[in-house]
């Protein structure tokens, strides 16, 4: 049981780090180099969708993680699993209180109704973001060496 809970939780947080990753690296950047704001609307549209999937994807990353943690107490890799649920709690800390509030609004605009400052918004979305994916890496990257 607890040899498919890590299996799990480690494809889990590994797909959703590749996911916020992308994003940040390769999705944001492109749409942001599109002519006349054209990444806009696919941002718009990206808050939107994402935002109905990553709380869910977040949450269970966390209840994963602290499952392993409880059911593998005492082995050799619990804390770094301990650490790597802990950093999760942050990341869903941080979205919560930094990141939904400005992807909340982001989903609601359009070319015919964004305000004066949503490039300096989206740019501050992305810092913590960034922040975020570094987050969630260090998460994976504990919990990948718990196996070992």
């Amino acid at each position: 049981m607890l040899d498919v809970l890590t299996v799990v939780t480690v494809v889990v947080v590994g797909l959703m780090v590749g996911v916020e990753f992308a994003v940040a690296v390769f999705v944001n950047p492109i749409l942001d180099r599109l002519p006349n704001d054209g990444g806009l609307d696919a941002r718009s549209d990206g808050a939107r969708i994402l935002g109905r999937v990553m709380p869910f994807w977040y949450i269970g990353s966390v209840v994963l993680g602290a499952a392993w943690a409880v059911l593998g107490r005492g082995g050799t890799g619990a804390p770094l699993v301990i650490a790597g649920t802990a950093l999760l709690v942050v990341s869903v800390v941080m979205s919560i209180l930094l990141l939904v509030p400005i992807n909340s609004r982001v989903a609601t605009w359009s070319h015919e109704g964004v305000p004066a400052d949503w490039k300096q918004q989206m740019r501050r979305w992305d810092r913590f973001h960034y922040v975020r994916v570094g987050i969630i890496v260090l998460a994976f990257t504990l919990f990948v060496t718990a196996l070992v």
